[in-house]
C-alpha cells in the first residue's frame, strides 16, 4: 500500500507540474508590435460613422489588443461616399491628425468647411469640434490619427485650421539614415523648427519616407516614442523586432500594411530592389503615455 501511495503522490505532483507548465505556456503577453492591413480590415462603428461615412479601425478604438497602446488612441481610415457627411467629434484630451489618402472634400472646423484634397494633412487640437464631408463624385479616404494629451493644455484651439499638403515638404535625408531614404517632414511638436506644421503635443513627428529601389532607413529604436508605419505604395520588407543575434526580423510588406510599434521596439523598412520600384510609407511618432 505504501508503494501505491508513493506512486499516486508522484503522479499527482507530475500532473501539477504539467498543469503549471500549460498555464505558463498559455499566459498571454503584450506584443512589441501590432499588424493590420488597411485593405483587409472590416468596418466598425465609431464616433464619426454616419450614413455614407464608414470607419476601418486599425489600432486603438474599435480594434483589438488596445492594451498595448500608450499615447495612440485611434488609427484608422474614414471612407466617405459622394454626398456624405461624417458625424462631428470633439475630445477634450485627444489631438487628432487627418491625412487625405485619396479624393477631395471638406474638413469641418469651427463651423466652416475647409477644402481638402489628396495628400493634405491637418491638425485638430484637443477640444475642437471637427469632422469631414464629401461633396465630390468620388470616394474620399482619410487616415484618422488620435493621440492622448494631458488635459488643460496651455495652448488653445487655433482660429484657423492648421493644414498643409505633402507636396510642400522638401525631400531630404534626415539624421544618420542613409541617402536611399528621403523624408518629407510634415508635422511635429510645438517646438519643432523643421516641420511644415509645428503643433503637436503628444505627436512628435508625422512624415512620409520615400525609399529608392533596394533602399532602407536602417533598423533602429525610439526609446520614448511609439510609432506607426503605413505602406502607401511599393513593396519590400518591414522590420519588426530582432533576434538574440541582433539580426532584424523582416516581414514581407505590401500597400495597406500597417504596423504599430511600442516604444523601444525595432523598426525599419527595406524596399524591393526591382528597378524603378520606389516605396512610400506614412509614419507617425508620438510620446508614449501610460506605459
Amino acid at each position: 500500500m505504501e508503494l501505491v501511495s508513493t506512486f499516486m503522490q508522484r503522479i499527482s505532483i507530475l500532473i501539477g507540474l504539467l498543469a503549471a507548465g500549460l498555464s505558463a505556456a498559455e499566459r498571454p503577453i503584450d506584443p512589441t508590435f501590432l499588424f493590420q492591413n488597411l485593405n483587409e480590415t472590416e468596418f466598425a462603428a465609431a464616433d464619426e460613422t454616419a450614413p455614407g461615412c464608414r470607419y476601418r479601425p486599425l489600432f486603438g478604438e474599435g480594434a483589438r489588443k488596445t492594451s498595448v497602446l500608450g499615447s495612440v488612441r485611434r488609427f484608422g481610415e474614414l471612407e466617405i461616399a459622394p454626398g456624405a457627411t461624417c458625424a462631428k467629434v470633439s475630445y477634450p484630451a485627444e489631438e487628432q491628425i487627418y491625412y487625405v489618402l485619396s479624393g477631395a472634400g471638406e474638413a469641418l472646423y469651427r463651423g466652416d468647411p475647409v477644402p481638402v484634397r489628396q495628400d493634405d494633412f491637418m491638425y485638430f487640437a484637443p477640444g475642437s469640434e471637427h469632422g469631414a464631408a464629401n461633396h465630390s463624385d468620388q470616394t474620399l479616404r482619410i487616415i484618422v490619427m488620435g493621440f492622448k494629451t494631458p488635459k488643460d493644455l496651455p495652448h488653445g484651439i487655433p482660429v484657423k485650421l492648421p493644414v498643409a499638403n505633402r507636396a510642400e515638404a522638401t525631400k531630404q535625408v534626415v539624421g544618420n539614415h542613409p541617402a536611399s531614404t528621403l523624408y518629407q517632414l510634415l508635422l511635429g511638436g510645438v517646438d519643432s523648427q523643421r516641420d511644415l506644421l509645428s503643433v503637436g503635443h503628444s505627436v512628435t513627428s508625422l512624415y512620409v519616407m520615400e525609399f529608392a529601389p533596394g533602399g532602407t532607413n536602417h533598423p533602429h529604436h525610439h526609446p520614448l516614442d511609439e510609432e506607426i508605419y503605413l505602406v502607401l505604395d511599393g513593396e519590400g520588407e518591414i522590420v519588426a523586432g530582432g533576434g538574440a543575434d541582433g539580426v532584424a526580423m523582416r516581414r514581407p510588406a505590401k500597400p495597406g500594411d500597417a504596423y504599430f510599434y511600442r516604444k523601444n521596439a525595432t523598426v525599419g523598412f527595406y524596399s524591393s530592389s526591382k528597378p524603378g520600384a520606389k516605396a512610400h510609407l506614412l509614419a507617425v511618432r508620438s510620446r508614449s503615455i501610460g506605459r
